[in-house]
């Protein structure tokens, strides 16, 4: 724990001593503050008799998920192995008396404090709305439990794809493709067969995130989540473990 410890706190300082963590949190902070005021805009212009909170907060969570996280989340995480890999410090990571389990979880932690802090300044907005007009937040509190998970799943993502190259570039697109196939899976629901579009949609992180984002916190969502996440976390271990037969860092 004490060595997992000095890397972690490596890795958030690295952070803030480099222009992505201002870029990505900059520009993820602008576009969740333009979802909450066009969102309530609409609602309060046009939601006439509907539960106008409930519904604007759905609209917010789904937006903030697919719109805010997918596009900068997995932007965190591409520097983690690829940026150490084309500088050649990761043969010095190496050789320092950690186990891959240790490198790996300090990496993630880091990348999860750090998007945190970006989810975490976000809260401005239901808590001025609440100054406002004041309302339950269960739904607030679902909606942030599914968005937590759900950026620990794309960092998962993005950590596994910066394990496989050393293009910062190269990590960063590819982790916006997996992380959009995940997304959009099941999207065209008139594309298969009923049986085949159940089966799609299980494995869909849009279709598991549409009860948290109706107040609603389903075990089996947050489990898909969790399955997710460690699905990903253990192809990372195994790609670092795979430099042992393939002669190279």
């Amino acid at each position: 724990m004490r060595r997992t410890w000095g890397l972690y706190k490596k890795e958030v300082r690295s952070y803030f001593v480099t222009p992505l963590f201002y870029v990505v949190s900059t520009v993820f902070l602008c576009l969740c503050g333009w979802f909450f005021y066009s969102d309530l805009n609409f609602f309060t212009q046009f939601g006439f008799g509907m539960d106008i909170l409930n519904n604007f907060f759905q609209l917010l969570f789904v937006d903030i998920a697919t719109k805010g996280m997918t596009f900068t989340v997995p932007l965190l995480t591409m520097r983690l192995f690829a940026e150490e890999r084309k500088l050649g410090t990761i043969e010095l990571l190496f050789t320092y008396p950690m186990r891959d389990g240790e490198i790996l979880a300090g990496k993630f932690l880091a990348a999860a404090t750090v998007f945190v802090m970006m989810l975490a300044a976000t809260l401005v907005y239901p808590i001025f709305l609440y100054s406002v007009q004041p309302f339950s937040f269960g739904t607030v509190i679902a909606g942030y439990t599914g968005l937590l998970l759900l950026g620990l799943v794309f960092i998962a993502i993005g950590l596994f794809v910066s394990s496989l190259t050393d293009s910062q570039v190269v990590a960063g697109v590819f982790s916006l493709f997996r992380v959009g196939i995940l997304w959009l899976m099941s999207w065209n629901e008139a594309a298969g067969a009923d049986q085949i579009m159940n089966f799609v949609k299980a494995f869909s992180t849009f279709d598991h995130f549409w009860n948290f984002s109706k107040g609603i916190i389903d075990s089996t969502d947050a489990l898909y989540y969790v399955f997710v996440t460690g699905f990903f976390i253990v192809l990372t271990l195994r790609s670092l473990e795979s430099r042992r037969w393939r002669g190279r860092r």
